[in-house]
């Protein structure tokens, strides 16, 4: 069964030979200082973002490998009922995410504990995964901090 432990300097995800399989790679590494949030989600399904790239994905029972969506890519190795340990990442790690089931929620809060008190940076501004950025939003902003005029999201153009 995969886990997820700290080694050295170090998350890792190991995976069970059938799990590399399944995966189409090997255990998964990155730095401690990549870290930025450890949380649990107790719904293993809302661990998953974007689509599936590679891999094994059976829809509403497990999801092993890479996906991929508009912030670049996650890993998952999450199976039906049981909670995931969800670990965000800082650039340049390969991954945004990590996303690891554990057997129970004991297990689950322990390995986040783990892996929060060993990572240096962690953001504790709040307990909850940040959402993906939206397609388009950040050049909203940027058009409202410069004052670039009134954006509109639909017209009626046909008056």
């Amino acid at each position: 069964m995969v886990e997820m432990l700290v080694t050295g300097d170090q998350v890792v995800v190991r995976l069970a030979w059938w799990e590399k399989a399944a995966a189409r790679r090997g255990d998964v590494r990155v730095p401690l200082a990549a870290v930025c949030r450890v949380t649990v989600e107790p719904d293993w399904w809302r661990a998953l973002r974007g689509v599936h790239e590679r891999g094994i994905c059976m829809a509403g029972t497990l999801s092993i490998g890479a996906r991929c969506h508009q912030a670049g890519k996650d890993f998952a190795a999450v199976g039906r009922d049981r909670p995931a340990v969800c670990v965000e990442l800082r650039p340049p790690a390969p991954f945004r995410l990590l996303a690891v089931s554990a057997r129970d929620d004991e297990e689950a809060a322990a390995t986040a504990r783990a892996i929060a008190r060993a990572a240096p940076n962690i953001d504790t501004s709040t307990p909850c995964r940040q959402p993906l950025p939206v397609s388009g939003e950040s050049e909203w902003a940027v058009a409202a901090e410069r004052g670039m005029g009134q954006i509109t999201l639909g017209t009626n153009s046909g008056r």
